[in-house]
Protein backbone atom coordinates (compact mmCIF):
# COMPACT_ATOMS: atom_id res chain seq x y z
CA UNK A 1 0.00 0.00 0.00
CA UNK A 2 1.23 3.43 -1.03
CA UNK A 3 -0.58 6.59 0.84
CA UNK A 4 1.03 9.90 -0.48
CA UNK A 5 0.01 13.50 0.98
CA UNK A 6 1.70 16.71 -0.25
CA UNK A 7 2.84 18.86 2.49
CA UNK A 8 2.70 16.10 5.46
CA UNK A 9 6.18 14.20 7.14
CA UNK A 10 4.53 10.63 7.86
CA UNK A 11 4.98 9.75 11.60
CA UNK A 12 8.16 7.48 12.93
CA UNK A 13 5.71 4.61 13.82
CA UNK A 14 4.43 4.70 9.85
CA UNK A 15 8.17 4.69 8.82
CA UNK A 16 9.02 1.74 11.04
CA UNK A 17 5.96 -0.65 9.93
CA UNK A 18 6.96 -3.28 7.70
CA UNK A 19 5.29 -3.05 4.24
CA UNK A 20 2.58 -6.04 3.30
CA UNK A 21 0.28 -5.60 0.67
CA UNK A 22 -3.06 -5.14 2.58
CA UNK A 23 -6.43 -3.57 1.29
CA UNK A 24 -6.45 0.31 1.74
CA UNK A 25 -8.92 1.54 5.04
CA UNK A 26 -12.57 2.75 4.31
CA UNK A 27 -11.90 6.58 5.32
CA UNK A 28 -14.79 8.72 5.94
CA UNK A 29 -14.67 10.92 2.35
CA UNK A 30 -18.87 10.97 2.27
CA UNK A 31 -21.36 8.60 1.35
CA UNK A 32 -23.13 7.23 -1.78
CA UNK A 33 -26.54 8.69 -2.65
CA UNK A 34 -27.20 7.67 -6.15
CA UNK A 35 -26.41 4.12 -8.22
CA UNK A 36 -25.66 3.80 -11.19
CA UNK A 37 -26.14 -0.08 -11.70
CA UNK A 38 -24.11 -2.71 -13.38
CA UNK A 39 -26.11 -3.31 -16.91
CA UNK A 40 -26.32 0.55 -17.14
CA UNK A 41 -25.04 2.88 -19.54
CA UNK A 42 -25.17 6.32 -19.27
CA UNK A 43 -24.35 9.45 -21.78
CA UNK A 44 -23.91 13.10 -20.48
CA UNK A 45 -23.32 15.08 -17.45
CA UNK A 46 -23.20 14.39 -13.88
CA UNK A 47 -23.20 16.98 -11.39
CA UNK A 48 -24.06 18.28 -8.01
CA UNK A 49 -23.42 17.53 -4.83
CA UNK A 50 -23.25 13.93 -2.80
CA UNK A 51 -21.97 10.50 -3.40
CA UNK A 52 -22.07 8.44 -6.85
CA UNK A 53 -21.21 4.97 -7.03
CA UNK A 54 -21.11 3.69 -10.93
CA UNK A 55 -21.30 -0.45 -11.58
CA UNK A 56 -22.54 0.14 -15.26
CA UNK A 57 -20.84 2.75 -17.92
CA UNK A 58 -21.05 6.39 -17.70
CA UNK A 59 -19.36 8.58 -20.68
CA UNK A 60 -19.54 12.47 -20.83
CA UNK A 61 -18.51 14.74 -17.91
CA UNK A 62 -18.44 14.37 -14.01
CA UNK A 63 -18.01 17.59 -11.49
CA UNK A 64 -19.40 16.62 -7.96
CA UNK A 65 -18.71 18.05 -5.06
CA UNK A 66 -18.71 14.87 -3.02
CA UNK A 67 -17.53 10.91 -3.63
CA UNK A 68 -17.28 9.52 -6.47
CA UNK A 69 -16.52 5.31 -6.21
CA UNK A 70 -15.97 3.85 -9.62
CA UNK A 71 -16.82 -0.03 -8.89
CA UNK A 72 -14.93 -2.80 -10.04
CA UNK A 73 -17.37 -3.29 -12.87
CA UNK A 74 -17.43 0.49 -13.42
CA UNK A 75 -16.05 1.92 -16.89
CA UNK A 76 -15.64 5.87 -17.01
CA UNK A 77 -14.61 7.61 -19.76
CA UNK A 78 -14.82 11.42 -19.52
CA UNK A 79 -11.89 14.04 -20.76
CA UNK A 80 -11.89 15.65 -16.99
CA UNK A 81 -13.25 14.11 -14.09
CA UNK A 82 -13.75 16.46 -11.06
CA UNK A 83 -15.01 15.56 -7.45
CA UNK A 84 -13.88 15.79 -3.79
CA UNK A 85 -13.22 11.94 -3.49
CA UNK A 86 -12.15 10.03 -6.09
CA UNK A 87 -12.24 5.52 -5.45
CA UNK A 88 -11.11 3.97 -8.36
CA UNK A 89 -11.83 -0.18 -8.53
CA UNK A 90 -12.68 -0.25 -12.18
CA UNK A 91 -11.55 1.64 -15.09
CA UNK A 92 -11.45 5.34 -15.58
CA UNK A 93 -10.52 6.51 -19.02
CA UNK A 94 -9.70 10.58 -18.96
CA UNK A 95 -7.77 13.15 -16.55
CA UNK A 96 -8.84 13.23 -12.40
CA UNK A 97 -9.09 16.30 -9.99
CA UNK A 98 -9.81 15.63 -6.34
CA UNK A 99 -8.48 16.37 -3.29
CA UNK A 100 -7.99 13.02 -2.54
CA UNK A 101 -7.58 10.01 -4.85
CA UNK A 102 -7.21 6.72 -4.30
CA UNK A 103 -6.44 3.73 -6.79
CA UNK A 104 -7.49 -0.02 -5.57
CA UNK A 105 -5.57 -3.12 -6.82
CA UNK A 106 -8.37 -3.79 -9.59
CA UNK A 107 -8.26 0.02 -10.00
CA UNK A 108 -7.55 0.92 -13.69
CA UNK A 109 -6.56 5.03 -14.90
CA UNK A 110 -5.45 5.69 -18.50
CA UNK A 111 -4.85 9.95 -18.19
CA UNK A 112 -3.35 12.50 -15.32
CA UNK A 113 -4.09 12.89 -11.83
CA UNK A 114 -3.99 15.76 -9.91
CA UNK A 115 -4.55 15.30 -5.94
CA UNK A 116 -3.84 17.16 -2.76
CA UNK A 117 -3.73 13.21 -1.17
CA UNK A 118 -2.72 9.75 -3.24
CA UNK A 119 -3.20 6.35 -2.31
CA UNK A 120 -2.69 2.97 -4.26
CA UNK A 121 -3.05 -0.73 -3.85
CA UNK A 122 -0.21 -3.52 -4.81
CA UNK A 123 -1.51 -4.05 -8.42
CA UNK A 124 -3.18 -0.82 -9.15
CA UNK A 125 -2.26 0.67 -12.46
CA UNK A 126 -2.30 4.02 -13.46
CA UNK A 127 -0.72 5.21 -17.08
CA UNK A 128 -0.09 9.08 -16.54
CA UNK A 129 0.94 11.50 -14.38
CA UNK A 130 0.33 12.35 -10.94
CA UNK A 131 0.49 15.71 -9.62
CA UNK A 132 0.59 16.72 -6.27
CA UNK A 133 -0.89 20.12 -5.07
CA UNK A 134 -0.01 21.43 -1.37
CA UNK A 135 -3.58 23.00 -1.13
CA UNK A 136 -6.94 21.53 -1.11
CA UNK A 137 -8.37 21.52 -4.61
CA UNK A 138 -11.82 23.23 -5.47
CA UNK A 139 -13.82 21.61 -7.71
CA UNK A 140 -13.81 23.77 -11.03
CA UNK A 141 -17.06 23.15 -13.71
CA UNK A 142 -16.11 20.79 -16.33
CA UNK A 143 -15.67 23.34 -19.20
CA UNK A 144 -12.47 24.64 -17.48
CA UNK A 145 -10.20 24.37 -20.66
CA UNK A 146 -6.95 22.93 -18.25
CA UNK A 147 -6.73 19.51 -20.23
CA UNK A 148 -4.24 17.90 -20.14
CA UNK A 149 -3.88 14.06 -21.96
CA UNK A 150 -1.61 11.89 -21.25
CA UNK A 151 -0.90 10.58 -24.98
CA UNK A 152 1.21 12.08 -27.20
CA UNK A 153 0.11 15.00 -29.17
CA UNK A 154 -0.80 14.43 -32.89
CA UNK A 155 1.59 16.00 -35.38
CA UNK A 156 -0.16 17.94 -38.30
CA UNK A 157 2.03 18.06 -41.80
CA UNK A 158 0.80 20.95 -43.86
Amino acid sequence: MSVFRRGKRPTEAAEGAAAKPTALPIRPTGRVTSVIGSGIQVKGRLSGSGGVRIEGTFEGEIALDGLLVVAESGRVTCENLHAKTVVVMGIVQGNITAERVEIRRTGRVWGNVTTSAFATEEGAFLRGQIRMEEQPLTSPSPNDSQTQNSQPPTSNSS
